[in-house]
């Protein structure tokens, strides 16, 4: 994923001329990270939302999620409405901002005719192992110099106090916002929070760099 970013984005003068600042989630958290270690001279600054730069198990939440969308996907009959794919998943979450989350990957097929998912369920399912991990695993070898904004749920399990040391080492101007109680989904749980800590910390950082 990081490389298919560094095709898009060397292909498009206009954006590599911008030097882009990456912000992604979750697993597009570490895409940014390590697209950040894999080109460097690429981006101005990175926003990594709650996740970090090791590697980890998934929480099980995430086989959940696919085994929910899995029932919604074979529903006889189809599934036409959204409000008919949230009674489902609304047996394996309780969270209502999760479930929409969740939602916005429910399109119309091609026909038009019923509600599919854009994400390939069959591939995630399959992964679920192996999408936590890092491919960097040595600060030595791979570095950042770029300003680093880690935004964090206060609830959550994927940047603990522990992996900061880690942060340090891979991304030496790095700074953590952390929005107390939510959890993983801090877009969809704390959004003005998280928007607004981002655009503070971005004015700040082109500020320092004069860019």
């Amino acid at each position: 994923m990081s490389e298919d970013l560094e095709h898009f984005i060397t292909h498009q003068a206009n954006i590599r001329a911008a030097k882009p600042i990456l912000i992604g989630h979750s697993m597009g958290a570490k895409v940014a990270m390590t697209a950040a270690l894999r080109q460097p001279t690429l981006y101005s600054g990175i926003v990594p939302l709650d996740n970090a730069p090791v590697d980890a198990a998934l929480k099980s939440d995430f086989s959940t999620y696919v085994r929910a969308m899995q029932e919604i996907s074979s529903a006889s009959p189809p599934i036409t409405r959204q409000s008919d794919a949230d009674k489902i998943l609304a047996k394996y979450e309780s969270n209502v901002a999760i479930r929409q989350f969740l939602l916005t990957n429910l399109i119309k097929s091609d026909d038009k005719k019923t509600l599919v998912w854009r994400v390939p369920l069959g591939i995630l399912a399959k992964n679920l192992d192996n999408m936590a991990d890092f491919p960097f695993n040595d600060p030595d070898s791979a570095r950042f110099e770029g300003p680093t904004l880690v935004v964090r749920g206060g609830d959550s399990r994927y940047v603990a106090d522990e992996t900061l040391p880690v942060f340090g080492r891979f991304f030496p101007r790095f700074e953590v916002v952390t929005i107390s109680g939510v959890g993983h989904w801090v877009v969809s749980e704390a959004f003005e929070e998280t928007v607004g800590a981002v655009v503070e910390w971005t004015r700040r950082a082109v500020d320092q760099d004069g860019s």
